[in-house]
């Protein structure tokens, strides 16, 4: 019995590992990758989907009054969960853009859902807006 004689191309192949097993075990590698990838971002989604937390929290700006040369007047509305305690930064700007006046302030837990509130900043120069920039639980 005499084998059939080997061709340039498949010296090279059996050479380089391009032989129909080594394709079987690169597509089950693919496979293989693709549902530990799919595993793992469907865990993520839903770890991140149920960790969350449940408190709401919404601020609204109403506006501005008897700004000054040194002062502005900043009124605006959270709306929390009741017995839940949040920090406001307002703040005041100039007709640039630029901050004229901030403050951060602490409000404290309340039985009402929805409350406004009315702070006055001082400015270092005359402030075109003020507005509340953030609000977070504490």
């Amino acid at each position: 019995m005499t084998s059939a004689p080997t061709t340039t191309q498949q010296r090279l192949d059996e050479r380089y590992g391009r032989t129909p097993g080594a394709e079987r075990r690169t597509r089950r590698l693919m496979i293989i990758a693709g549902i530990v990838f799919a595993a793992v971002f469907t865990a993520w989604v839903v770890w991140g989907g149920l960790s969350g937390t449940n408190a709401e929290l919404e601020v609204r700006d109403l506006g501005y009054a008897n700004a000054t040369e040194t002062s502005i007047e900043v009124r605006w509305e959270v709306s929390v969960e009741p017995g839940t305690s949040v920090s406001c930064a307002v703040q005041a700007l100039n007709e640039s853009f630029g901050i004229v006046g901030w403050r951060v302030i602490a409000l404290p837990a309340s039985p009402e859902r929805t409350r406004v509130f009315v702070e006055t900043l001082r400015t270092a120069e005359p402030a075109v807006t003020g507005l509340p920039y953030r609000c977070w639980l504490t």
